[in-house]
């Protein structure tokens, strides 16, 4: 298959991008790994008549600690995540679905912006952000905005992003103390396939054998885009972490997605693997928060 016809635009800074992006509107992608936009543009899914490359904005392809604060640029790619000390210090469950995505190949082009905004459900970098409840920086010509990943996502596909506006960051509150977040995704290879189910958990504890304070359980491929299993969360508040206590939030997390029947598996199939997935996170999440006390 060919791509179609399309300008190809290279601005070296964030302002030039920016400026391309009000100019051109709707015609106009931004190009990071491509590895989602190419498939796209050849099966004739999309077809914009601007390309505009970020792969020579430098500001994008940094990952830094800013106070409390980690920042990510949405160039940084999914193989400098998995090898990112900074990373795997902070958000240890972000560097889990990194190494989770796809084969090397596509892990050394494929960038953490890019699979944030392609909103696919079954995405493996978005559920363990939300965990750690990210948030993304949306710039344009006249102004930036900081909007929630959680609100971010509005269905397959589909985002709060505006045409003339870029995802540039991502930003994530360094986690409190006595804090943990597991996550795990499963499909019927370990690579080059879409997953079945993914799940993300994050748990933080009022003491280092306290009681839960905060909790935070993120579920995709069960719905038209990653779902928080809201009801789980709420069971887990102000109890004593155990496995029996994982297990019933488990149950819970299967009321809270919204599975189909494909060709992966059956919707009962995949809310079965919700329930199982949760405790599993939720254990990892409980056990890194003992391994650092």
């Amino acid at each position: 298959m060919l791509l179609p016809k399309f300008d190809f635009h290279e601005p070296l800074t964030l302002p030039e991008a920016c400026q391309m992006m009000s100019e051109f509107g709707r015609k106009a992608r931004p190009l990071a790994g491509g590895t989602d936009l190419m498939i796209n543009m050849k099966k004739k899914i999309v077809s914009p008549e601007h390309l505009i490359s970020l792969s020579r904005i430098d500001e994008l392809k940094a990952a830094q600690c800013s106070g409390n604060m980690l920042k990510i640029g949405s160039c940084v790619t999914v193989a400098e995540l998995t090898e990112s000390e900074l990373v795997r210090k902070n958000c240890s469950a972000l560097c889990t679905g990194a190494k989770a995505l796809g084969s090397p190949l596509i892990r050394n082009l494929a960038t953490i912006g890019g699979n944030i905004a392609s909103a696919r459900p079954a995405a493996d970098l978005p559920p363990s952000l939300m965990a750690y409840n990210a948030k993304v920086v949306l710039k344009k010509s006249s102004g930036e905005r900081l909007v929630l990943l959680d609100d971010f996502f509005k269905g397959p596909g589909l985002t709060e992003l505006q045409a003339d506006e870029l995802l540039t960051e991502i930003q994530i509150e360094t986690p409190p103390p006595y804090s943990g977040c597991g996550y795990i995704n499963m499909g019927i290879r370990k690579a080059q396939d879409c997953n079945i189910v993914n799940v993300a958990s994050f748990i933080s504890l009022d003491a280092p054998d306290g009681l839960i304070k905060t909790a935070r359980i993120i579920m995709g491929c069960v719905g038209p885009k990653h779902l928080r299993a809201c009801s789980a969360e709420t069971f887990l508040i102000g109890k004593k972490a155990s496995e029996e206590l994982f297990a019933q939030a488990g149950e819970a997390a299967m009321k809270d997605c919204s599975p189909i029947d494909d060709f992966r598996g059956s919707a009962e199939y995949k809310r079965a693997m919700v329930g199982v997935l949760t405790k599993r996170t939720l254990a990892m999440a409980y056990e890194e928060v003992r391994s650092e006390n």
